[in-house]
């Protein structure tokens, strides 16, 4: 009873108050005004949040990856048919494919961490075709970083052309991690390939990665 009085007195006081800032008499300096301000900026904020595509909390792909017993069968039989692609393809169509979303993120995320490309690229295409899947730069960032440390130029051309496709963008600071992981695989053309789609950007170029490549003109 005292907690509903509360949310009831709280409520009230906030409706109070956003009535009253709303009004042209209303004094800027008081202190009811500023509460209300600051809780139109932090509604605004949660909206501006919730919106972004690619915004770390929201990402699965920046989530904590912890793989189910079916994951674990699913990696294991995955990486036992590699080699024999006739009964590969056969086992992600029946088996991969009925995976949770949980499921497929975390086997997707080891075999990179094992630098299994092969099976990357198998997922990657999977993931892509899934009804829960949507555009996201940590996705791709993912991938081309794992790309990038096993010098896999070709692959890195069709990822590439796909977030185009797609209409994916990066933050420069993701930029910045792309142009250092091809840097230190000892892929200077395809990080400044990556620089130059840099500079044309929405988002004005941070220095650093500017320094970077300009070393290696």
């Amino acid at each position: 009873m005292l907690r509903h009085a509360r949310n009831l007195l709280r409520k009230t006081l906030y409706s109070t108050t956003a009535s009253a800032a709303s009004s042209p008499n209303f004094p800027k300096h008081s202190l009811l005004y500023e509460i209300s301000s600051q809780r139109q900026q932090q509604s605004w904020c949660r909206r501006y949040v919730s919106g972004s595509a690619s915004s770390p909390s929201l990402s699965i792909w920046r989530r904590k990856k912890e793989m189910g017993k079916e994951g674990l069968i699913v990696a294991k039989e995955l990486k036992r048919l590699q080699s024999h692609p006739v009964r590969l393809d056969r086992f992600i169509r029946s088996h991969v494919s009925r995976l949770l979303k949980s499921d497929l993120v975390a086997v997707l995320a080891e075999f990179q961490r094992q630098e299994q490309v092969f099976l990357c690229m198998k997922l990657y295409d999977v993931v892509r075709k899934e009804i829960w899947y949507r555009p996201d730069m940590f996705f791709y960032r993912d991938m081309l970083m794992m790309l990038a440390r096993n010098k896999k130029v070709d692959e890195v051309k069709q990822v590439w052309e796909d977030l185009k496709r797609e209409e994916v963008l990066f933050d420069q600071h993701t930029f910045g991690d792309l142009i250092r992981a091809f840097l230190d695989s000892g892929l200077p053309s395809d990080a400044m390939d990556i620089y130059d789609e840099m500079r044309q950007s929405p988002d004005p170029p941070i220095s650093l990665p500017m320094e970077s490549v300009s070393v290696t003109r």
